[in-house]
């Protein structure tokens, strides 16, 4: 069983940064791909990032390549996602998953997190 919990989300102005984490309980948790996924008021919850057990195979969706980084900590149990140059259009509710597949669905992730507030001021 793996918990995860977000942090770091709040307030940015447009082109600002932001870094989440997401904090995980269980020692199986390097053994996971973990993924952030997001969703907007409205939206379907859709895929941001992912990055494999070791930290050494990463993808991301195209809307946010050259902006975010997603990066693991496994001796701390945490994984970031770092946000650049951060557009209105990332406004959102940022969840942190975990699973053995590693793949751009949400089916492929066993375990969530509750999410935490990102918005985006223009």
């Amino acid at each position: 069983q793996v918990q995860l919990v977000e942090s770091g989300g709040g307030l940015v102005q447009a082109g600002g940064s932001l870094t989440l984490s997401c904090a995980a309980s269980g020692r199986t948790f390097s053994s996971y791909a973990v993924a952030w996924f997001r969703q907007a008021p409205g939206k379907e919850r859709e895929f941001v990032a992912t990055v494999n057990w070791s930290g050494g195979v990463k993808y991301y969706v195209d809307s946010v390549k050259g902006r975010f980084t997603i990066s693991r900590d496994n001796a701390k149990n945490t994984v970031y996602l770092h946000m650049n140059s951060v557009k209105p259009e990332d406004t959102a509710i940022y969840y942190c998953a975990a699973g053995g597949l590693g793949y751009t669905t949400r089916a492929s992730y066993d375990y969530w997190g509750q999410g935490t507030q990102v918005t985006v001021s223009s």
